[in-house]
């Protein structure tokens, strides 16, 4: 009875033994039979999977290019034409009844008055000394005239008495006070001559006194140097303006300017006198030409300032409205594409990848000339190209690529 499972365990072992430790060379006879069925299997198609083998699958469309007019569109706002603050260029107390914000105003009409005090007084004073100063001319002018003729007498008798001494008629002595008077005559011209150049100079110091106060007397009105509106009120009656202070601010908003900034990328498409229009943000359209076009951009954003003049003579136009501003420029063929289309080459240039006649990938750089909410408008390609708008980023010039096509805007 104990023989047979003895038996037994020694036919398990065995059975073990031989699926576990010999299950390769079991195996090995049935290998060469199927190798040669899969060969088979695959014979029909190997020459299909050689052609494709080296192919790229991508999606692209056919693009036909479109005329667009290629206008500059910016956003911007409108600015008043001329803004002043008006202040005080002396000290007073305002004696002018305020003018409301909001009025208008014409140019050179009074907008705050200050009181004269004193300065009045200190004109009529100035004034006196001027003329003080100009009556002493002739008595002056009499005294230079007296002079010279006193030295021209003083050198008749010096050229006599010389004569006559030469003749033995006159002796040294008489030369000598001859000489004497004419020296003398000549230092009372020069002193007659310097008092009526001190007369001069007080007249042009009295004159100079009586400028400053008609100056500081003119100082004490305020008036609008353009017609224009009231953006404040102007100071009120009885306040107190030091040099500086602010007695109102004038706006002219006829015409009215649109500012924008152009991207250097646009800013050579933008021409002096180009018509121009804009859409504010409260939907009315208005239309005007660039007057100015900035020649230095501005160093943050690398853009360049551009004005468009518009007329508003009913002045329903106000100073910072918002504006999407369309500048017209020369017309151009372009292709509508998805965003998605765009890559870049190894050396940083902006452009797309089509399909060649030969079934290659090939990148052509691009101009962009509009973005919009379909697409973007883009420049530089042939007027009629297959571009690659899936699987662009996955092939280089020159590769086999396998095109599915679709139709744009699926």
């Amino acid at each position: 009875m104990r023989l047979l499972p003895i038996l037994v365990a020694i036919l398990v072992s065995a059975l073990i033994y031989v699926f576990i430790f010999q299950r390769d060379a079991l195996t090995a006879g049935d290998a060469p039979d199927a190798t040669v069925a899969q060969e088979n299997a695959d014979t029909g198609t190997a020459n299909e999977s050689d052609e494709s083998a080296d192919q790229v699958g991508v999606v692209a469309v056919r693009s036909v290019a479109r005329a667009i007019d290629s206008a500059v569109v910016l956003r911007g706002q409108t600015e008043a034409d001329r803004q002043v603050d008006l202040r005080a260029e002396t000290s007073g107390q305002v004696a002018s009844t305020p003018l409301r914000k909001g009025a208008f105003v014409e140019k050179g009409q009074l907008l705050c008055r200050l009181d004269p005090a004193a300065r009045e007084a200190t004109l009529a004073e100035a004034q006196a000394r001027l003329q003080e100063a100009r009556s002493r001319i002739p008595e002056a002018q009499a005294r230079l005239d007296e002079a010279i003729a006193r030295l021209e007498e003083a050198r008749i008798n010096d050229n006599a008495a010389a004569r006559l001494s030469e003749g033995g008629f006159a002796s040294e002595t008489r030369v000598a006070a001859t000489k004497a008077a004419v020296s003398a005559a000549m230092a009372g011209v020069e002193t007659a001559r310097s008092g009526l150049e001190s007369t001069q100079s007080g007249i042009q110091s009295a004159g100079a006194a009586v400028a400053a106060a008609e100056t500081e007397i003119s100082r004490l009105s305020i008036k609008a140097p353009f017609a224009g509106l009231l953006e404040s009120d102007t100071a009120e009656l009885g306040s107190l303006l030091q040099p500086g202070d602010l007695c109102a601010t004038v706006m002219q908003l006829d015409p009215v300017m649109l500012v924008g900034f152009v991207p250097e990328t646009e800013v050579n498409r933008v021409e002096l006198g180009a018509r121009a229009g804009a859409r504010l943000a409260a939907g009315n359209q208005v239309e005007g030409n660039v007057t100015f076009l900035s020649r230095a951009a501005d160093p943050e954003t690398r853009t360049f300032r551009v004005e468009i003049e518009v007329p508003n003579a009913d002045l329903t136009l106000r100073d910072g409205q918002t504006a999407e501003i369309v500048i017209a420029a020369d017309g151009t063929n372009a292709h509508l594409l998805p965003q998605s289309a765009l890559t870049l080459n190894d050396q940083g240039d902006l452009g797309v990848r089509i399909v060649t006649g030969e079934s290659t990938a090939q990148f052509i750089p691009v101009t962009l000339l509009r973005d919009t909410m379909n697409g973007v408008w883009l420049g530089g390609l042939p007027d009629e190209a297959d571009v690659i708008i899936i699987g662009q980023e996955f092939v280089i010039d020159g590769v086999r690529v396998a095109p599915t096509y679709q139709e744009v805007g699926q």
